[in-house]
């Protein structure tokens, strides 16, 4: 029995130092399993927060972009507005110079109203159809 003491002893001696070095090298590769865990959750929250920091951009940017096509569109619009508006004044500015005219105001009463200069004989024709359609 003497040797199977020793041999138990040793065993246990052995087991003990064996137990040992195991437990720190799992602690050891538990801290860096740990540390990896929270690098890796470091990593995703900061990708989550990258990408919607990217996405708020790129929202603000396409809302942006049609805030422009939409004004763009207006100007357009006002513009040709602002053209018709600029000949018709021309052809009111024409008007209003005609009608300063004397000899212009006689025709126009003559024309519209039938009115006559002295010695001067008003006759009205018959209006064709084709006249009236082309005019149309």
């Amino acid at each position: 029995m003497g040797e199977n003491q020793r041999t138990s002893q040793l065993e246990q001696q052995i087991s003990s130092i064996n137990s040992e070095y195991v437990r720190s090298m799992d602690q050891k590769k538990k801290r860096q399993r740990a540390q990896l865990v929270r690098l890796y959750r470091r990593l995703g929250v900061f990708g989550v927060m990258a990408a919607l920091v990217i996405g708020f951009l790129v929202h603000s940017l396409w809302n942006s972009q049609q805030t422009l096509a939409d004004k763009h569109e207006a100007k357009v619009e006002v513009e040709a507005s602002l053209a018709k508006t600029l000949e018709e004044q021309e052809t009111l500015e024409l008007q209003i110079a005609k009608l300063n005219d004397d000899e212009y105001i006689g025709k126009l009463l003559r024309k519209d109203y039938f009115l006559s200069d002295e010695n001067e004989i008003i006759f009205t024709l018959p209006k064709d159809e084709k006249d009236e359609e082309t005019n149309e």
